[in-house]
């Protein structure tokens, strides 16, 4: 076994390597860029080395910088984690050339796998099921075209290269087709470098379940049961479980059999994750294979009882597999859920913030929770915005459902926006609870997973103006000198009339009017078109509430812009709206259109001085991975553009003028 490691990547999969190794009693060494001088991962390694500036393409994709640290230190190996150079195969060869182990497959395999052409042509050679397409070498626009007529639509455009969704479309009619690959070409040579495409039939209602495999330099290769991730938003896995519902044992020997053909046809070496698509007539088509550790590996884990990383260092050491076939054993079920900042009500835009406020579920045997950050952590524009990985295990799906269901509810996060309603909603969906699964389910059930805002608001306004008030009295007796004497009681006494308070809080992103009438201890609320009587005290951060004789308990976290008030059922994020003192400089904020966040200017779609109807796409610009179109948000004229394609731009900055058309 090693006696040090250095993990090339950052945040939860490098705290995670981190832990198994500290374990296994070897030394490790973390690399940083400028936005992680105090991260996680570096505060909890033996030793830290500084690889270069904040963005990845200046840091954590240098594997020369990587490297040196590796040989400065001392390092035995070099474990890649997920994303980065995990799947580079020339950093791989770099390892081997300087006497690194790299902890992962041969370069030889990653190459095979790295280009999705090639790898459907290796593995229909090894008579894995594939899904029709064309995977050819000419690129011609007109080819691709042609291929996608005759499959008959809808297909799927993917980017060889690609990986995480990127560089890929659903294109669903011929006359989409031309915008749908010029799009998925786009986002392949910003993320790879690459713009080759193949086409495939696009199954309408298809599972997406892959196999664990792992094979060692002896000759074993095992795979250790499936994982179900069909549940996807943007071609990306939400959560993840294991085993999958409904899989019989005969139709996972046949699964797992084919992973294991597939490992074995390109040589390969530790682990790696075979993707199938598995169509509701029990068929399955062979998608990709990741050549790493998948980012939803703790299910296995969970369920079989074996620490993956701690396999892959026995493998990369030189070691047999520690279990045959025959002595890989399931038990029970497991969920994943990623906790990210994104705001699902905006098309899960990414979202950017400070931890100010940060309380994950209680861990056990039954719940886990893999991170990188701390409270107080920053959510930076350069890397994925993953705050961290629920898991939770439990005998049975329902069981361990109804875990995922009580641990979202009790994850609490404050200074961003964030997924956990999104994820509470889905996890206790009947279709979702059902196993009705496929890869279009959010889409599908997406009016039960984005609740009625009417009801939100019937619940969430009078508990969230109570609170409100409740903390203001708090932060008044503190601050006072006596807060005994009778001139702080602002219980509400009045002499001969009612002490009503009027707030307009945001909450849902609009603005909502409602009014408090005070009557000691008792608050009538009127809001969201219905009144209700409560009574409550705050104690700390945990709101008491009595709401006509329904006792509640909930977390009031206060965070830069504003409040989150964590519920049962949810958490609501509100601020109060002051009044308008009429100080403000009375521009027109709204004459142009703004930057989401920080990120560069992919395209311009429109020419300066081009008439424009609603909805129109007016430019595209890329920030944490991931594309976003800026689009006309009326009948207008694009007077100007203030950036060029290429041009880096900050959150909030005005990206073009814009002149909307008087009805």
């Amino acid at each position: 076994m090693f006696n040090k490691i250095l993990i090339a990547n950052r945040g939860e999969i490098a705290c995670r390597v981190i832990r198994t190794a500290h374990r296994l009693g070897i030394a490790t060494v973390a690399v940083y860029s400028d936005a992680d001088r105090d991260a996680l991962h570096v505060h909890i390694a033996d030793e830290a080395i500084h690889i270069g500036a904040a963005p990845a393409r200046e840091s954590y994709l240098l594997a020369d910088n990587i490297l040196a640290a590796a040989l400065a230190t001392h390092a035995d190996a070099v474990h890649p984690g997920y994303g980065f150079l995990s799947e580079n195969a020339a950093f791989a060869r770099a390892c081997a050339e300087q006497g690194v182990v790299f902890i992962g497959p041969p370069a030889a395999a990653i190459e095979a796998m790295g280009s999705k052409s090639a790898a459907k042509r290796i593995m229909g050679e090894a008579g894995v099921p594939l899904v029709p397409g064309y995977h050819g070498d000419d690129q011609d626009p007109a080819v691709l075209r042609q291929a996608a007529d005759e499959m008959g639509y809808p297909v799927l455009l993917k980017a060889t290269a690609g990986g995480g969704g990127k560089g890929m479309r659903q294109v669903w009619s011929a006359d989409e087709f031309e915008a749908a690959l010029a799009a998925a070409k786009r986002e392949a040579v910003a993320g790879f470098g690459d713009d080759t495409m193949l086409v495939e039939k696009y199954l309408t209602r298809p599972r997406h379940v892959e196999l664990q495999v792992f094979c060692d330099n002896h000759g074993n290769g095992v795979y250790l049961a499936e994982r179900d991730c069909s549940v996807q938003r943007r071609h990306q896995k939400v959560i993840e479980e294991a085993p999958a519902p409904g899989m019989t044992e005969a139709l996972r020997q046949e699964m797992g059999e084919a992973a294991v053909t597939a490992a074995r046809a390109i040589d390969y070496r530790g682990a790696g994750t075979v993707e199938f698509l598995l169509d509701e007539d029990g068929s399955f088509y062979f998608m990709e294979m990741n050549t790493r550790l998948q980012v939803e590996h703790p299910v296995t884990e969970m369920i079989t009882g074996q620490d993956l990383v701690h396999w892959q260092l026995q493998v990369a050491s030189g070691e047999p597999l520690p279990l045959a076939q025959d002595e890989v054993q399931i038990h029970g079920h497991a969920f994943e859920a990623r906790v990210y900042a994104e705001d699902p009500d905006n098309d899960f835009l990414p979202a950017t913030g400070t931890l100010g406020f940060l309380q994950p579920p209680e861990e056990s045997q039954y719940v886990r929770v893999d991170t990188g950050v701390r409270q107080g952590d920053e959510i930076s524009v350069y890397y994925d915005p993953m705050i961290a990985k629920l898991i939770v295990w439990d005998e049975s799906r329902e069981r361990a459902l109804q875990r995922l269901a009580s641990a979202l509810a009790e994850y609490r996060i404050g200074g961003t926006v964030t997924n956990l309603d999104f994820l509470y909603n889905l996890a206790t969906s009947r279709p979702f609870t059902e196993a009705e699964l496929d890869t279009g389910f959010i889409e599908r059930h997406s009016e039960l997973i984005f609740h009625d805002r009417h009801q939100d608001l019937e619940r969430e306004l009078p508990l969230a103006a109570l609170a409100l008030l409740l903390y203001q009295r708090t932060q008044q007796r503190a601050a006072a000198r006596d807060p005994f004497s009778p001139w702080q009681d602002n219980s509400g006494w009045r002499l001969n009339e009612p002490h009503v308070h009027r707030l307009t809080l945001h909450c849902h992103q609009a603005d909502h009017a409602v009014t408090v009438e005070q009557k000691g201890d008792l608050y009538r609320v009127s809001a969201a078109g219905s009144e209700t009587t409560l009574s409550g005290h705050l104690d700390g951060d945990t709101l008491h509430i009595d709401r006509e004789g329904h006792r509640q308990r909930g977390t009031l976290a206060r965070t830069h812009d504003g409040f989150t008030l964590y519920l049962p059922e949810g958490a609501c994020h509100f601020h109060e709206v002051l009044p308008d003192t009429g100080e403000g400089d009375g521009s027109n904020a709204g004459a142009g259109l703004s930057a989401p966040m920080n990120g560069t200017i992919v395209t311009l779609l429109v020419e300066p001085g081009t008439s424009v109807e609603a909805d129109t796409p007016l430019l595209v610009m890329e920030a944490m991975k991931m594309e976003h179109t800026i689009r006309a948000p009326g009948a207008g004229v694009v007077e100007s553009f203030y950036y060029a394609a290429g041009d880096l731009v900050d959150g909030g900055a005005e990206l073009l003028q814009f002149t909307a058309l008087e009805e």
